[in-house]
């Protein structure tokens, strides 16, 4: 109970400090508050998928349920934070470029990422038996996995976008990012990388108590 108040104290300040305190990126004006939303949620995103994957080859390897457990958790984390980012993107879209979606290669890569993982959870929901189940979605996972860093970090940049140069300060250049806003948005992120696992944590043994009960009434019965 403490770790989750400290929790949500935690992104409360950094959101406060994000909109009280930190000052405005020139280029970006009102919308540069999309940052403290945005990339944690496309960082939770790769993190989750990433996760899911990690989990998916634990299965094919030991066929132990608890990792697949954790595959189809994090995936479908992964498809909620991948939500958030394209919205908080468009939001930014709409004040920056005057439309909500542009098919800029950021966001048209982000709606391919949402078709290849909303597959892989109609997969699950379609196949029964449980062991079946997990074989073909981590199998799937796996594969799936190949094309997000094609995606999140190759793709876009091989073609001219309307999507700003990172704000984070490159190799080589100084001062790219004011102290007040790295606070923030690194408060952020470490946030969002705390609510991810809590969340992922009590999906988990959701589904853990969900299978138990389903054993302990099939025994019953």
């Amino acid at each position: 109970m403490i770790l989750r108040l400290l929790l949500f104290l935690w992104i409360a300040a950094a959101m406060l400090g994000g909109f009280l305190w930190a000052p405005l990126v020139t280029a970006l004006g009102g919308s540069t508050r999309v940052l403290y939303f945005h990339i944690p949620s496309a960082w939770i995103t790769v993190l989750a998928l990433g996760w899911s994957t990690l989990h998916s080859v634990q299965y094919l390897r030991t066929r132990r349920m608890a990792h697949d457990d954790h595959a189809a958790a994090a995936a479908e984390l992964g498809v909620l934070f991948c939500i958030a980012a394209a919205v908080s993107g468009s939001l930014w879209a709409k004040a920056q470029w005057g439309s909500y979606w542009n098919w800029d290669p950021r966001e048209t890569t982000i709606f391919f990422l949402l078709l290849i993982y909303g597959a892989y959870l109609a997969l699950r929901s379609a196949i029964e038996g449980e062991e079946k189940r997990a074989r073909l979605a981590a199998v799937y996972s796996v594969i799936a996995f190949v094309t997000v860093p094609f995606l999140i970090f190759v793709v876009p940049r091989l073609y001219a976008t309307l999507h700003p140069s990172p704000i984070l300060p490159q190799q080589g250049e100084r001062g790219a990012m004011d102290p007040r806003i790295r606070i923030c948005f690194l408060a952020m992120l470490v946030g969002f990388t705390a609510l991810f696992f809590w969340i992922l944590s009590l999906k988990v043994r959701l589904v853990r108590s969900e299978r138990r009960a389903l054993s302990e009434s099939a025994a019953q019965s």
